[in-house]
């Protein structure tokens, strides 16, 4: 059993980030993982590298980075330098990331970070059109492959981009929205940010009874709901959270940061059917069948509730507010996945 380093609730990421970055609950997901000497840590979301140094920092470890943007694996490569043969970097979906460790021959691994939604970058730079802040490209893909968002809102018909702007950005004005979009592109494709925000903006309104100072942008849920749609996001996460129940060993610790109700939801109903945590049936109920049986738990919950960023952290960290943090530990029980493809 490796030494497992101790959790320092005290730990300043400032201190452990190049270039100014600091990761979100960066601490507490570092409490949540406990990397050891001699362990292998997977950051599924490489980004700026934040989890990876940070793991890197708190024991004599290797860490594998995954990212399905080529340019933050392209970014990442000083890191890798720097980090003397402890950092390894592998471009692809952690959607698949058992088969990108297998293929490298680093699994079952000790630990896997998510830190899910869009990075720092993404945001910030104009040209990958995720942010209405910035008018550019219509893109929003986080790899370079597939659709971009603007082939979405001039392509899809209008009940389809309701359903899209409703179900993944939780938007009462979708319809609204929608028939804003297929008549705005009855004149000229829409095929930039500031364009699709505009034309968002007329549709919802500003709330009544709000300072502006207080409002989100009418604009939000709409390209995020987009954004979603696009980089397929929540089914990237239900797939790498199954990867992660198959990559992990037994007494691996598994941490997601999430930035949005849907994620969140989708994580802790993973974690509580992994962990059983299900409704049993009642005691006087004939047995089930023994093929309608659950498996036995992958997962031990490490807390019951998420955990919420700091008040300092949200106060300095406007990013960092809407941050929920899941845990869990690896049991030694085979992964449902295989449990479910052995019945199929």
């Amino acid at each position: 059993m490796m030494a497992r380093a101790p959790a320092d609730s005290h730990l300043t990421p400032q201190a452990t980030q190049p270039g100014g970055h600091v990761p979100v609950m960066l601490a507490e997901v570092l409490d949540a993982l406990q990397p050891a000497d001699g362990g292998i840590y997977l950051d599924a979301t490489f980004g700026l590298g934040g989890y990876a140094k940070g793991i890197l920092d708190s024991a004599a470890c290797t860490v594998w980075g995954l990212d399905r943007d080529p340019q933050a694996i392209a970014r990442g490569q000083a890191m890798t330098e720097a980090e003397d043969g402890r950092l390894h970097l592998a471009e692809g979906r952690f959607g698949a990331l058992d088969r990108v460790l297998e293929e490298r021959g680093v699994a079952p691994v000790d630990g896997i970070a998510f830190d899910l939604g869009v990075s720092s970058p993404q945001l910030d730079v104009a040209e990958r059109g995720f942010s209405f802040r910035f008018d550019g490209p219509l893109d929003m893909r986080m790899g370079s492959d597939g659709p971009t968002a603007a082939d979405v809102v001039n392509e899809l018909a209008e009940g389809d981009l309701a359903r899209i702007v409703r179900d993944y950005g939780e938007e009462k004005k979708a319809r609204r929205v929608a028939r804003a979009i297929t008549q705005a592109r009855g004149d000229k494709p829409i095929q930039r940010t500031g364009e699709l925000a505009e034309i968002v903006r007329g549709a919802v309104g500003h709330a009544r009874g709000k300072a502006k100072a207080h409002e989100i942008d009418p604009a939000t849920r709409t390209f995020q709901a987009i954004r979603i749609y696009v980089n397929d996001e929540l089914g990237e996460l239900e797939r790498g959270l199954a990867a992660a129940e198959r990559a992990l060993k037994p007494g691996g610790r598994l941490a997601v940061v999430s930035f949005h109700s849907l994620e969140d939801r989708a994580v802790k109903q993973f974690l509580r059917t992994r962990s059983g945590d299900v409704p049993r049936a009642s005691r006087h109920s004939p047995d089930p069948d023994p093929a309608d049986r659950l498996p036995e738990p992958t997962f031990r919950v490490l807390f019951r509730q998420a955990k919420k960023p700091r008040a300092d952290e949200a106060e300095t960290n406007p990013r960092a507010r809407s941050a929920r943090l899941r845990a869990a530990e690896r049991t030694a029980a085979p992964a449902w996945a295989n449990f479910e493809e052995g019945r199929a």
